[in-house]
């Protein structure tokens, strides 16, 4: 995962799940709060601003939004909650996504991104629940030798940040 700078601020680890993909998130450096995170359709993540990315990862076309009626796109997860220290590490759930072959793949055409938004979704605006800037990125793609990136959160705890 990267911020608009271009700096690494953690990792995202996938995992093929019997009910969808887990996402394994760490990271650090982003505002205390809680931010929208969503899967978005293209695997490019060109700051300052992460448009490059598109818009949410949506094949069965859907309405944006987990608390929306017509929703949700299928790249629609749940806010993340940075805390005080700015430490990320928790679990989310693609559900209905897969790592496999098919129109719900992750890894489909050359893969989809993973956004991390400036502000909170509020789970039913449209198209992407007034979440704000992105301020963080990072592809889903199909990981090449040699070509994985440190992760900053294995060496920075929240004890040795104060």
């Amino acid at each position: 995962m990267y911020n608009t700078a271009g700096d690494t601020i953690g990792t995202a680890n996938l995992v093929e799940q019997p009910d969808g993909v887990k996402i394994q998130l760490k990271i650090e450096g982003l505002e205390p709060g809680f931010h929208g995170i969503h899967v978005h359709e293209y695997p490019v993540c060109e700051g300052p601003d992460f448009k490059s990315a598109g818009s949410h990862f949506n094949p069965d076309n859907k309405e944006h939004g987990l608390m929306y009626t017509e929703g949700p796109h299928l790249g629609d997860l749940p806010n993340i909650e940075v805390p005080p220290d700015g430490l990320v590490d928790t679990e989310l759930t693609v559900n209905g996504a897969t790592l496999l072959d098919g129109k719900n793949s992750l890894l489909r055409n050359e893969g989809t991104s993973l956004v991390i938004h400036a502000s909170q979704d509020d789970g039913v605006s449209q198209p992407a629940g007034n979440s704000g800037d992105r301020v963080a990125c990072g592809q889903i793609q199909l990981e090449k030798e040699g070509e994985s990136p440190s992760d900053p959160t294995e060496t920075n705890k929240p004890d040795m940040m104060k």
